[in-house]
């Protein structure tokens, strides 16, 4: 007798708002945690504006279907995974309602995943109508919340920690994403979005902080080609790695 499948465990990464990182964040951590040994999918649940397939550098796949389900593609790092940009053609604007993007991301989450354990599943922003058929329907095992340091953008994210409350996903920490930036030139440091306000909220909020990782022309342009700098050992693949540790910690139960 063939042993039995384990359940996916569902990790959203989310955020409250647009243009904070929260893709270039799920690569990065997929990426991370399958070095760190854990068999790991990844989904583009931005429905709207996916962006994944540009992140993984698997823009020309096609995913394939056995039996009404998908099969995702595989990206050139060997991650699993599936988006809307592999099924619409690029540039393609979906006017579609939020029923027909609630089924879309049903069927991108129930492919077939092979052995994978874990799925990095990257929300789109807001709390609207697939955020709630996510969390509802798909019941992830745990969020992590992605923010940049000011003001707005904490508001935002406090929205998207709120929304997972409400329907009982454990908060497994927040990220702060552009979070200081070195000049390439002249090697000085400057914070142009401020520094440390999503650890402090994080604490407000009784939850982790995960940590840090900086506006860095490197991670733009590596992200645009396709190269997660979470594949490389430099200082950027250490940031995405120091977090893919404590999520990979808490996936244990180490929490």
């Amino acid at each position: 007798m063939t042993a039995e499948r384990k359940p996916l465990k569902i990790i959203a990464v989310a955020s409250g708002k647009g243009g904070v990182g929260k893709s270039t964040l799920s690569a990065n951590l997929a990426v991370a945690l399958q070095r760190l040994g854990v068999k790991v999918g990844l989904v583009d649940a931005d429905i709207y504006g996916p962006s994944q397939a540009r992140l993984m550098a698997s823009e020309d796949r096609k995913p394939q279907a056995k039996d009404k389900q998908l099969i995702p593609v595989q990206s050139p790092l060997g991650i699993p995974m599936l988006s809307m940009g592999h099924l619409v053609e690029p540039g393609k604007a979906l006017a579609w309602r939020g029923p027909m993007a609630g089924n879309a991301l049903a069927q991108l989450i129930e492919a077939d995943w092979g052995d994978a354990e874990v799925l990095i599943v990257d929300m789109p922003p807001g709390t609207g109508d697939v955020q709630l058929s996510m969390v509802q329907k798909h019941k992830p095992a745990g969020a992590v919340i992605v923010s940049t340091p000011q003001d707005l953008a904490l508001i935002d994210a406090t929205r998207a920690v709120s929304l997972f409350q409400q329907t009982h996903v454990p908060m497994i920490g927040l990220v702060e994403n552009m979070a200081g930036y070195v000049c390439p030139h002249c090697g000085e440091s400057s914070d142009p979005f401020g520094q440390g306000g999503a650890e402090a909220a994080a604490g407000e909020m009784g939850m982790p902080f995960l940590g840090r990782i900086p506006l860095a022309i490197d991670i733009r342009r590596r992200s645009d080609a396709g190269d997660p700098p979470a594949a490389g050992d430099d200082v950027h693949g250490a940031a995405f790695r120091a977090i893919a540790e404590k999520v990979a910690a808490w996936l244990r139960g180490e929490r």
